[in-house]
Order: structure tokens, then C-alpha cells, then sequence
């Protein structure tokens, strides 16, 4: 494994080359940095160094600052760990340098990356170079002059676009605003900017720093009505991140009281950043990411993926035709199989439909839609399933029909194909145990809409084999998934954690609390909607089929509420006919229907749970809490039972497969920051009064009672639902 290290080289015509090394991006850890400081201070001592080129080993630049020491500030609440770049090194050793120093930036300079590049006196870029500041989607500003020289050298409009947004641009568009002097091939870089350097130093180029110019900027005027147009944007779409509006302020600082003073306020509001809650969740969540495909006893024991060029799906409804746009869209040919023609039109036209729409999005072009197309063919038997190296089953939640179409495909695809089905409940141990081959049965459970929704939960059986794990995790990356490998028992690890969740809403509502009150503050807590709207979104039938299993499996700690029931009786169905718990109209946002009143008046008569026959009083805080608690009790059975690897697996997939705020690090480090104890003594409370649906489990008991995180790895060996 290379070590990071920072290269020095003069050459002949006295140009000093520094080079950061530190694969695969050329990341700034603190031994990067910290070589960066001394390379520029030989560079200026020594008399036969006339000027600098800064560059990156392995034809990148610079990835950005690394993550990882933000991680150890929030693990030991220690700041110290963060070094002086801002100041000490991009504008003491660099931009105030007595010698000119230029940046030869290929692949990419992203986040502190481009910082250093925007403190050389110019930059010079390979074609196709990617440059960025994603700084916010951290939680953070851009720490190293970034929000400073930005809006210097491309303008304040889009210099405050590329912030808010986090989108990089590439160096060809960077060099129209004004970020890159010039693109010449990767072969000619160096020696284009060798070159440069000397002439800034002869006087035959401009010598230029960024953070002294001001032509860019405008007037005072015209700049703070840019910023407050931004800022108006901000509370709209990001009211809940504190770093969006920091941002602003910092430019807008940096604006009156000039860039070096921006510079500081920069580096002050960074540090205090970095240590926020919404810094912490979202840094969680960027390494829970990256954690998923770590699975010990399958990744680390020397198995290679196998290709999966050809895959079949069986069901063609909206679960089996998204699946496969997923797979057509990551270049892999698919067989749809239906029961009749009729239905397969269908497939087929759902399936060109999803295609079409990306291209209206403008998230795929026509020619990539009509190659994926052409790689789909349906069919109505298994004739062509001899060749197959996958097959994902999604026909409706029915064990019988399953194992039967389990054992068909035994007997007719490949010994090497994986048997794989996508259902959301079902053990698969009763889905493939009338065959021989539970060794390829894997669920592999798509969240839908499966061409959009990111996660995908691979549930592994006792017997499933590691390459059958290896293989699928392959596929998820292929088709642009994060897979997150999960234990065998009802309802996975995301579909078990939050079944409580519509459950605790519906319970509110039943002791008096108002059911639109409830989904505006589940929004407000960060969910895109609230838990009514997603069942109206989902359609009722779900709600009836999911309720169903997991009363049979957690009849302890179930709540049913009338309400669904009567609804259906209404002849409602939510979005599927317009009507649900809000009116859908084509052309408008979904509206709160007061037509539903008297049927949560007689839901509340039926289950006759209010106190004394009084709605309850609570605070909004208390109503978050009380949906959210049974969940993060839930998650505690998950972690208890093994159901996945890490709890961070969890946290990604909430965010991913439930929408659970990002910001807010996932379902279990969000109940850390509130705290085990609170939850605990919460619930017990709430048990109390409403019944064993808050019960505390085992698990959060013992955490809470003995200060241990509920994220922390159980001290011994769990009870396992599979082999994790």
C-alpha cells in the first residue's frame, strides 16, 4: 500500500514540480498537507527554484481534504485534528509565494483540491478535467478560500450555483468563466505549465491572485441582491442545513470587509461546522456508504465476481417492469417473462415508459434509451432461460406460486444462475425449500420504483453461498444500487425497522391527534412526506397486505387501527383513484380532503382509545417522537438479532430505502445523538398510558441503562438470524 507523500523535483529550467501522492485521488490527509507546507517552504528558500508547478500523482489532481479526519474530530470531539490550510499554507506559502506557482490539474480538483488550485496564480487543465466544491453536501463550507476565490475568478452568480448545488463543472466549461487559463492534452501539461510558471516570473504572463480581485464581483448592490435571492431559495429547499445559509454569509463577508478578512470568517464558521449535528450525519452517512459492500466471510476470502451478462424477470407489474429498466440501464440484456400476452405488452410498455421518462428528465440521452431498449425481449415460458446468469422473480407475494416458479427454474436454467426473488416479507427458506438449490437462492429486494429508488437489499439464507452474495452485490453496483446485504426473517432489515412507523401515526390519530398535523411534522423533521401520504402514495392494497404479515409475526407489539378498513369501505384508494386521506388532482399538489373527517370520528369510536373519550394534548416534539421511537425500538431487534452487519448498514439504508434524513446520519446514529436513555424512558412512559406497541425492547434497555451507544458492536456474539 503507497504511503502519501509529497514529491519534489527541480529541473533544468529551474521550475520546482510538487506532486501530491496519496491514491486513488490524491486525497489532503494530514501527511499530504503537512509535506505540501514544507515542499513550499524549500521551494522559496532555495536560489535555483525560479518557479512552481503543483500537481497530482496517477492523472489526478486532487479528490479534496480527507473525510476521514473530520470523522476523528466528531469521534473525539477533538478539533485540534484539523490542520491551518487556509492560511498558512494556500494563501502564506502559495498565493503570497515571492515565486509564481501554477496548478496542473487533470481528472479532477474537487473540494480543497480546487481550493489549492485557486490559490495558484493559474491554472492550467487536461480536457475532460471535473472541478468542484461539494463541500455542503457534508455539512460544511468549503474550508480552504474557497468561497472566496470562487466568486472572484468565475463571477458570484455561478460561483454560488457550484457551492449550493454541489455539481462540478468540467475544465472546459471552467476555462469560458474563468477558472482554468488553459487546456492542452495530459501529455503536454507539465511542460505547458513549466512553461507558464516562467513566463508569469519573466512578466509575460499575468500574476494573479485571485483572492485581490474584484472585477468579477460588481457592485455592492447588485451582489447582495444576488445573495438574497439565494438565501430566499435556501429556507425554501434547505431550511433544515445550517452550512447553506453559513455559505452565503461567508461570501457575502468576504464581499464588504474584503477576501482576506472572508478568508478568516471562512476558516472560524468551518471548525464550528464540522462539529454540528447535521456535519456528523451526513459524514455517517458518507461512510456507511462505502462500508455496505465489506461483507465478512464474501468480500475478504478471495472469491472474483462472475459477469452477468443475461438476466430474466418474472413479473412484469410495476415492481418486475422497473427491476428490469434497472438492469437495461446497466447494460445488461433481460428477459421479461409474463403469463399471457396482454400483461407482457403491458411490461413492455411500463418498462419503455420509465426509459422515455429519463430521457424527458434529460437524465439519459436517446441514444443510450434506445440501446437499452434494444436489449430487452419478452417472452411467455422459460425456453430461453438455458443461458441465463441471473433470475429475479417478482410476481405477487404468494408462497406457493413462488416455490413453484423456484422449482421450474431449478430444472431449467444453468447451475451457475442465481435464483433470486424480490419479494418485500416472505422467508425465503419457505420460498426455495421445495428445490435443491438453496445454495443460489438470494432475495435481492428492490425498493420502488426500482429504476429510482437506490437501495437494494440482498437477504442471504443460511445456505445462500458467498459467491451468490458476491455476484449479486456486483450487479447492485453495476445497475448503480447501494446494496446492503441483510439477514432472512420477516420484513429484512428496512421493512421490519420501520413497520411500526405508519402504525405509531395511525396510533396518534386514534388517540385525537390530527392526521395532517402528523405529516406536516414528519416533514418538517426531514421526510419528503408524511407517513399518510405515503400510504396514500403506495396504495392502500399494500398497507392491507404488509399490515397482515407483520401481525402474524409481531403480535405483541402490533397497533391496528379501523382506519385503513373504512377508507377502503369509502371507496378510496388513495393516489391509485384520487382519492385517500388527500385529493389528487392531475396538475396539483395532493390537498388535505376534510371529506375524511367522519371517518377518523368513527375509526376513534371503534378503537376507543382516547382518554376519558379526550384527544390527547402533546407537542409537536412529542408526535415526532412518538413515530419515530417504535422505530428506533425496532431497529434495536434488528442490530439484537444480526439482521445486518453494522448498524451504520442500517442508517444507509433507511436514508436510501425510507427516506430518513440524510442530514440526520440515519435511524440509529440519529437515536444516538438523541440518546438511548431518552428513547428508553420515553417509551416506557408511552407503554404506560398507551399500551405494549412502545414497549421497550431487550436490547435498548440494556444500552440505555448502561450508557452504550445503540450503534456500539454487541460485546459478544448476537443471536443470528443468518449467517452475517
Amino acid at each position: 500500500m503507497a504511503f502519501p507523500k509529497v514529491d519534489f523535483e527541480v529541473g533544468a529550467d529551474g521550475v520546482a514540480v510538487i506532486t501530491m501522492g496519496n491514491p486513488p485521488v490524491n486525497a489532503l490527509a494530514i501527511p499530504i498537507i503537512m509535506g505540501l507546507k514544507d515542499r513550499f517552504d524549500e521551494a522559496a528558500r532555495r536560489n535555483d527554484v525560479k518557479a512552481i508547478v503543483l500537481t497530482g500523482k496517477g492523472g489526478r489532481f486532487s479528490g479534496g481534504f480527507d473525510i476521514s479526519v473530520m470523522k476523528k474530530v466528531h469521534d473525539t470531539g477533538d478539533s485540534s485534528h484539523l490542520p491551518d490550510v487556509s492560511v498558512e499554507l494556500v494563501v502564506n506559502a502559495i498565493e503570497d509565494s515571492k515565486k509564481p506557482v501554477v496548478a496542473a490539474v487533470e481528472g479532477l480538483a474537487l473540494g480543497g483540491g480546487l481550493e489549492l488550485a485557486m490559490g495558484c496564480h493559474a491554472r492550467i487543465a487536461a480536457p475532460r478535467t471535473q472541478l468542484g466544491l461539494p463541500e455542503l453536501t457534508l455539512g460544511i463550507i468549503p474550508g480552504f478560500g474557497g468561497t472566496q476565490r470562487l466568486p472572484r475568478l468565475i463571477g458570484l452568480s455561478k460561483a454560488v450555483e457550484m457551492m449550493l448545488t454541489s455539481k462540478p463543472i468540467m475544465s472546459e466549461e471552467g476555462r469560458k468563466l474563468g477558472l482554468i487559463d488553459s487546456i492542452v492534452s495530459s501529455e503536454e501539461l507539465l511542460k505547458v505549465s513549466r512553461l507558464w510558471a516562467l513566463e508569469i516570473g519573466e512578466r509575460h504572463k499575468p500574476w494573479v491572485r485571485s483572492l485581490h480581485r474584484t472585477d468579477k464581483i460588481g457592485f455592492l448592490s447588485e451582489a447582495r441582491q444576488v445573495l438574497g435571492t439565494a438565501r430566499q431559495q435556501i429556507k425554501k429547499t434547505a431550511p433544515h442545513l445550517p452550512q447553506q445559509q453559513a455559505c452565503i454569509d461567508v461570501i457575502e463577508h468576504g464581499i464588504v470587509h474584503g477576501g482576506y478578512s472572508g478568508v478568516l470568517k471562512e476558516a472560524e464558521l468551518f471548525k464550528k461546522l464540522v462539529v454540528s449535528d447535521t456535519s456528523k450525519g451526513l459524514i455517517n452517512v458518507f461512510f456507511a456508504q462505502r462500508a455496505i459492500t465489506k461483507v465478512p466471510g464474501v468480500t475478504d476470502i478471495g472469491l472474483r465476481p462472475r459477469n452477468v451478462k443475461k438476466a430474466a424477470v418474472i413479473g412484469g407489474g410495476l415492481m418486475g417492469s422497473g427491476i428490469a429498466t434497472a438492469l437495461l440501464l446497466g447494460n445488461i440484456r433481460v428477459l421479461l417473462k409474463e403469463i399471457n400476452s396482454e400483461f407482457l405488452m403491458k411490461g413492455i410498455k411500463t418498462i419503455e415508459a420509465n426509459v422515455n421518462d429519463l430521457v424527458r428528465r434529460r437524465k439519459l440521452t436517446k441514444q443510450k434509451a434506445d440501446a437499452a431498449l434494444s436489449l430487452l425481449k419478452g417472452v411467455l415460458d422459460y425456453t430461453e432461460f438455458k443461458d441465463v446468469d441471473l433470475v429475479i422473480e417478482a410476481v405477487i407475494e404468494n408462497v406457493s406460486l413462488k416455490q413453484t416458479i423456484f422449482s421450474d427454474l431449478e430444472k431449467i436454467c444453468p447451475p451457475h444462475c442465481i435464483l433470486a426473488s424480490n419479494t418485500s416479507t416472505i422467508d425465503l427458506n419457505l420460498v426455495g425449500n421445495k428445490t435443491s438449490s438453496q445454495d443460489r437462492i438470494a432475495g435481492a429486494h428492490f425498493f420502488s420504483p426500482a429504476h429510482i429508488m437506490p437501495l437494494l437489499e440482498i437477504i442471504r439464507t443460511d445456505k445462500t453461498s458467498p459467491q451468490v452474495i458476491l455476484d449479486l452485490i456486483t450487479v447492485g453496483k453495476i445497475i448503480k444500487k447501494a446494496p446492503v446485504v441483510v439477514g432472512n426473517c420477516t420484513g429484512f432489515a428496512v421493512n421490519k425497522t420501520f413497520f411500526p412507523y405508519s402504525q405509531g401515526a395511525n396510533l396518534l390519530v386514534n388517540l385525537g391527534v390530527d392526521l395532517y398535523r402528523i405529516d406536516r411534522l414528519i416533514c418538517n423533521f426531514g421526510f419528503p412526506i408524511g407517513p399518510f401520504q405515503l400510504m396514500d402514495l403506495a396504495g392502500y392494497g399494500v398497507a392491507v397486505a404488509t399490515s397482515k404479515v407483520f401481525a402474524d409475526a409481531f403480535s405483541d407489539r402490533i397497533f391496528k387501527s379501523p382506519m385503513l378498513d373504512l377508507l377502503i369501505k369509502s371507496g378510496r384508494n388513495g393516489k391509485n383513484n384520487g382519492k385517500g386521506c388527500y385529493i389528487y388532482e392531475k396538475g396539483s399538489k395532493p390537498k388535505p380532503d376534510p371529506s375524511i373527517q367522519p371517518i377518523i370520528e368513527e375509526s376513534r369510536r371503534l378503537c376507543n382509545i382516547m382518554p376519558n373519550g379526550k384527544p390527547i394534548s402533546v407537542t409537536d416534539k412529542e408526535i415526532v417522537e412518538m413515530i419515530l421511537f417504535p422505530v428506533v425500538n425496532e431497529a434495536c431487534r434488528v442490530l439484537e438479532d444480526g439482521v445486518v452487519i453494522r448498524s451504520s448498514d442500517l442508517d444507509i439504508a433507511s436514508v436510501l430505502g425510507m427516506s430518513f434524513p440524510s442530514y440526520r446520519g440515519g435511524i440509529v446514529f440519529w437515536a444516538d445523538l438523541v440518546g438511548a436513555n431518552h428513547v428508553y424512558t420515553s417509551l416506557k412512559k408511552w407503554t404506560q398510558l398507551y399500551g405494549n406497541f412502545y414497549k421497550p425492547s431487550r436490547y435498548l434497555e440494556e444500552r440505555a441503562l448502561n450508557g452504550i451507544p445503540l450503534s456500539a458492536p454487541a460485546s459478544s456474539t448476537p443471536k443470528s438470524v443468518a449467517r452475517l
